[in-house]
């Protein structure tokens, strides 16, 4: 099934809209941005019986879960393509296993979020287990509660169970450039300055990132990079979610501070840069953001 005319998809789009408690004129951003994506991404495949596994980058805050939802159902809606939407978060390691971390390797591991803070095993068979996916053989994604900071419960998990044509995966720092030794040298913070003076952390991070290279990230067919204006804009953007968190009432002991969202954007600081300063050379796609938070500008790659 193809759907060609945007105008059939509306009052699915505006139930989604609702449902996730976006402003009503967010359906123009959609007809603008997201539907040329979805047609790029749907003429990856167009006949082919292989499993496409579309990769997501963008900053914290910047807008990468709302943006795989709405492909998803584009794509579902549209094509009648089986979409499944995963992001690299719900792979976090336990606390347990993050605390045996932070006690055997460095103590900023327990904090979740770097490379080397999940399971990239467990995201690797989920991924080969999708990509092979029937109602006999049906597939579990994990899925990770950052109010209680700990991965839910296996019943909690989301089951497949249909063949799945297109994978959105999204991820903080999927495909982000790894440092050189040199690079690691100076602190880029003063977290890393004050709780990292060796670089035993950055560089066990750094050692890690090229391990998800090699296991994980090489997998994806296509790369899709929000581009944002700078790191400055994180933590307010980031503190969003911080307040969704808290409006829900669930886990309200873990929520952050400002002040603790400033230490805890830290940690991500050396990687975000680098994202920024590389991949929008290197993804298939390109979708810019201002500072306002407003999509200003798309570049869909030919290759």
């Amino acid at each position: 099934m193809s759907i060609q005319d945007f105008a059939a998809l509306r009052p699915q789009l505006i139930t989604h809209i609702n449902a996730q408690q976006l402003p009503a004129n967010f359906i123009d951003v959609v007809e603008q941005w997201y539907w040329p994506m979805a047609q790029h991404i749907a003429r990856q495949r167009p006949t082919s019986t292989d499993t496409l596994l579309v990769s997501v980058n963008g900053a914290q805050g910047s807008g990468k879960t709302t943006l795989t939802s709405f492909l998803r159902l584009l794509l579902q809606s549209a094509w009648g393509l089986c979409t499944v939407d995963m992001s690299l978060d719900d792979f976090y390691l336990t606390r347990a296993e993050r605390q045996s971390l932070a006690a055997h390797v460095h103590p900023l591991l327990e904090t979740r979020g770097v490379p080397g803070t999940h399971d990239v095993a467990l995201a690797v068979d989920t991924l080969a287990c999708l990509r092979d996916c029937s109602a006999q053989q049906p597939c579990a994604i994990p899925r990770f509660n950052k109010a209680i900071d700990d991965r839910c419960p296996p019943d909690k998990w989301v089951c497949i169970t249909e063949p799945v044509d297109i994978i959105l995966f999204e991820g903080w720092c999927n495909h982000a450039p790894q440092s050189s030794d040199a690079d690691l040298l100076a602190p880029m913070n003063a977290l890393e300055a004050s709780e990292d003076p060796q670089g035993i952390w950055r560089r066990y991070v750094n050692e890690q990132l090229q391990q998800y290279h090699g296991l994980l990230f090489h997998q994806a067919d296509l790369l899709i990079h929000l581009a944002i204006p700078g790191f400055d804009v994180v933590q307010g953007w980031r503190q969003l979610q911080e307040d969704k968190l808290a409006a829900s009432n669930l886990g309200a002991e873990h929520i952050m501070t400002a002040s603790q969202l400033g230490r805890f954007i830290q940690h991500y600081e050396r990687i975000t840069r680098k994202c920024l300063a590389g991949l929008p050379g290197l993804a298939d796609v390109v979708l810019s953001i201002n500072a306002e938070h407003n999509i200003d500008g798309l570049v869909i790659k030919k290759r």
